[in-house]
């Protein structure tokens, strides 16, 4: 009998008897704070978890907008002048005594320039050369300036409706200062004198540069036919560069002028301003 009663004690060891005391609230709410803290410890760490992935996100198309788009508009860019047979970079000569430069002679300064027939959209006509970003810049030059079909794949956009190399008016083109191969990252660095070069197929075309501003992005009066005056007739050649500012930021724009100092038929060496020492 006696272990009757232990068999049934240890089965029922464990079973709350229906007259045990119930918690007490004090108990109760004890257990609610002690949970209280965790479960929002718990929302805490989620969050950061999340914020650390959402960080890590941007900083890969931080790093791919800022690096990986300018190696594949380098190598773009690069295949499209690569594709224009005419093209005359400073590097390429074959002369054991250097790049052939176009004699005085050919210098045209008094004699009209050719015009450059207009192109359609997105057809590189021109190239781009400047001493001053060093010798071996050089970039394609196409028409339009819309950022996918045009400034992201081709460098640099020429606006529709600006003149034409070698017409009366003001030769406008634009370019990234970052990503996208970047043309015009160092605009800052040009100074008033400095070449800016463009070769067609048929000529090449030197200017210098005049002045240059930062301008609200609704400036249209810097590409007008005669830079900074919007009713004017144009009775020179010039030409305009303009690119964002500040770096990283479209809230404004950099604008360069230049004035056309003398064209020279292609065939007789490159521009002298090419191959000189800018340091």
């Amino acid at each position: 009998m006696r272990e009757s009663w232990s068999r049934l004690s240890r089965s029922l060891d464990g079973v709350t008897s229906p007259h045990t005391p119930p918690v007490s609230p004090t108990v109760a709410q004890s257990r609610v704070q002690t949970e209280g803290p965790r479960v929002l410890s718990r929302v805490i760490g989620i969050a950061g978890e999340l914020l650390i992935l959402i960080g890590a996100l941007i900083a890969l198309y931080v790093a791919w907008q800022l690096f990986y788009t300018d190696v594949q508009a380098d190598r773009e860019q690069q295949q499209v002048l690569d594709g224009l047979s005419w093209v005359q970079p400073a590097g390429t000569d074959n002369s054991d005594q250097g790049p052939v430069t176009i004699p005085a002679q050919y210098q045209f300064r008094d004699v009209a320039p050719p015009v450059t027939p207009p192109a359609e959209h997105t057809e590189t006509f021109a190239a781009l050369f400047v001493p001053r970003w060093g010798d071996d810049y050089a970039r394609p030059i196409s028409e339009g300036v819309e950022r996918k079909a045009v400034l992201d794949k081709l460098g640099i956009g020429h606006y529709p409706q600006s003149a034409m190399p070698g017409e009366l008016g003001n030769v406008a083109i634009a370019g990234h200062r970052t990503s996208y191969g970047k043309p015009f990252t160092d605009v800052d660095t040009l100074a008033v004198g400095d070449a800016v070069i463009v070769q067609t197929e048929g000529a090449w075309y030197v200017y210098r540069v005049t002045d240059w501003s930062i301008v609200r992005p609704t400036a249209i009066e810097t590409i007008a036919p005669v830079p900074g005056q919007l009713d004017a007739e144009p009775n020179g050649h010039y030409i305009t560069l303009t690119t964002c500012h500040p770096r990283y930021s479209a809230a404004q724009r950099w604008v360069v002028h230049g004035v056309l100092d003398y064209w020279a038929p292609t065939g007789h060496g490159i521009p002298p301003e090419m191959v000189e020492d800018l340091s």
